[in-house]
């Protein structure tokens, strides 16, 4: 796993012929979330383009993954626009330069997953909470498997790719030793983290609701 940052232009030739794929954390702005929560979130988009430049020396971008679009989304760009247009703008940037966008999740995965995560955040006895949480791992394993078969079965010799995913979903996964792996972590990463620590009333894992 490479960081981006350890990389220089003379070393870009070692991975040319690999397959590789660029990894950034999908942040979202919440409806309703203050003036200094979205500076930090439109900072991290910007620093994010700009460090995709830079990583792009060992390879472009040729294949776009992102979390929640499914095959049943008539026009990913439009689903995309809904969700974050932060992450729209890039991903259309990226298709204009010769990307193609691939539907990441199952429906059929996805729905159940999202609706099990949501009852664990409403229940309170603990024997409804384990039996919910069960429910809830055995769909995120499912989902985790089936975003990797999605990535390997699309993702050529040299090529590169773009993972856009929550970072503790990511984190998850055991990519194959063929696929070299960027962690695209700009500064404003951190410091949108450390905005969330500083407040109890909201959590990382409920920014997108």
């Amino acid at each position: 796993m490479v960081e981006l940052g350890k990389i220089q232009k003379p070393d870009a030739g070692d991975f040319i012929e690999k397959k590789k794929l660029y990894c950034v954390a999908d942040i979202y702005t919440p409806e309703g979330a203050p003036d200094d929560y979205k500076e930090l979130v439109n900072k991290y988009w910007d620093e994010v383009a700009q460090q995709l430049e830079k990583i792009e020396i060992a390879g472009k971008i040729k294949k776009i993954f992102c979390e929640i679009i499914t095959a049943d989304d008539k026009d990913d760009l439009d689903m995309l626009d809904k969700i974050s247009g932060r992450l729209s703008k890039l991903v259309k940037k990226k298709v204009e330069e010769g990307g193609s966008l691939f539907a990441l999740e199952s429906k059929e995965i996805l729905g159940p997953y999202t609706d099990w995560g949501n009852c664990l955040r409403v229940v309170f006895t603990k024997e409804v909470f384990a039996r919910v949480l069960e429910f809830y791992r055995e769909f995120s394993e499912k989902r985790l498997r089936y975003v990797m078969e999605v990535i390997e079965k699309n993702l050529s010799e040299a090529e590169a790719g773009l993972l856009v995913m929550k970072d503790e979903d990511r984190m998850q996964m055991q990519f194959p030793k063929d696929i070299e792996v960027f962690l695209v972590t700009p500064p404003s990463y951190d410091a949108i983290m450390r905005w969330f620590r500083e407040r109890t009333d909201m959590k990382p894992s409920e920014e997108k609701s």
